[in-house]
Protein backbone atom coordinates (compact mmCIF):
# COMPACT_ATOMS: atom_id res chain seq x y z
CA UNK A 1 0.00 0.00 0.00
CA UNK A 2 1.18 3.40 -1.11
CA UNK A 3 1.85 6.37 0.95
CA UNK A 4 -1.02 8.17 -0.54
CA UNK A 5 -3.46 5.32 -0.26
CA UNK A 6 -2.55 5.11 3.32
CA UNK A 7 -3.10 9.15 3.63
CA UNK A 8 -6.64 8.11 1.66
CA UNK A 9 -7.33 5.67 4.26
CA UNK A 10 -6.81 7.88 7.11
CA UNK A 11 -9.05 10.40 5.92
CA UNK A 12 -11.65 8.38 5.23
CA UNK A 13 -11.36 7.12 8.67
CA UNK A 14 -11.91 10.53 9.76
CA UNK A 15 -14.27 11.55 8.19
CA UNK A 16 -16.35 8.39 9.44
CA UNK A 17 -15.69 8.91 12.79
CA UNK A 18 -16.82 12.22 12.50
CA UNK A 19 -20.20 11.43 11.35
CA UNK A 20 -20.70 8.64 13.64
CA UNK A 21 -20.06 11.21 16.54
CA UNK A 22 -22.37 13.31 14.83
CA UNK A 23 -25.49 10.84 14.26
CA UNK A 24 -24.86 9.39 17.70
CA UNK A 25 -24.92 12.82 19.34
CA UNK A 26 -27.66 14.17 17.83
CA UNK A 27 -29.95 10.80 17.98
CA UNK A 28 -28.73 10.59 22.24
CA UNK A 29 -29.70 14.06 22.24
CA UNK A 30 -33.62 14.03 20.85
CA UNK A 31 -34.13 10.93 22.90
CA UNK A 32 -32.78 12.73 26.12
CA UNK A 33 -35.09 15.76 25.40
CA UNK A 34 -37.93 12.90 25.14
CA UNK A 35 -36.88 10.95 28.20
CA UNK A 36 -36.39 14.21 30.04
CA UNK A 37 -39.74 15.26 29.16
CA UNK A 38 -41.17 12.27 30.25
CA UNK A 39 -39.57 11.15 33.36
CA UNK A 40 -39.09 15.14 34.32
CA UNK A 41 -35.51 15.14 34.64
CA UNK A 42 -34.51 18.04 36.60
CA UNK A 43 -33.16 20.99 34.32
CA UNK A 44 -29.47 21.29 35.11
CA UNK A 45 -28.83 17.45 33.83
CA UNK A 46 -30.79 18.34 31.12
CA UNK A 47 -28.35 21.49 30.25
CA UNK A 48 -25.40 19.27 31.04
CA UNK A 49 -26.54 16.80 28.03
CA UNK A 50 -26.99 20.00 26.16
CA UNK A 51 -23.31 20.90 26.81
CA UNK A 52 -22.10 17.46 26.02
CA UNK A 53 -24.19 17.28 23.22
CA UNK A 54 -22.41 20.58 21.90
CA UNK A 55 -19.05 19.38 22.70
CA UNK A 56 -19.49 16.48 20.30
CA UNK A 57 -20.18 18.81 17.67
CA UNK A 58 -17.96 20.84 18.78
CA UNK A 59 -15.37 18.09 18.33
CA UNK A 60 -16.75 16.87 15.02
CA UNK A 61 -15.98 20.25 13.56
CA UNK A 62 -12.35 20.24 14.80
CA UNK A 63 -12.21 16.75 12.64
CA UNK A 64 -13.91 17.70 9.76
CA UNK A 65 -11.62 21.06 9.70
CA UNK A 66 -8.67 18.52 10.07
CA UNK A 67 -9.74 16.84 6.97
CA UNK A 68 -10.58 19.39 4.65
CA UNK A 69 -6.91 21.32 5.42
CA UNK A 70 -5.38 17.76 5.43
CA UNK A 71 -7.33 17.46 1.48
CA UNK A 72 -6.12 20.77 0.58
CA UNK A 73 -2.50 19.51 0.91
CA UNK A 74 -2.53 17.27 -1.72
Amino acid sequence: MSEDDKRAEAIRRQGRTAAIVIAGAMVLWMLAQFLGAKLGIAPRFMFLIDMATLAAFFWALVVTYQIWRLRRTN
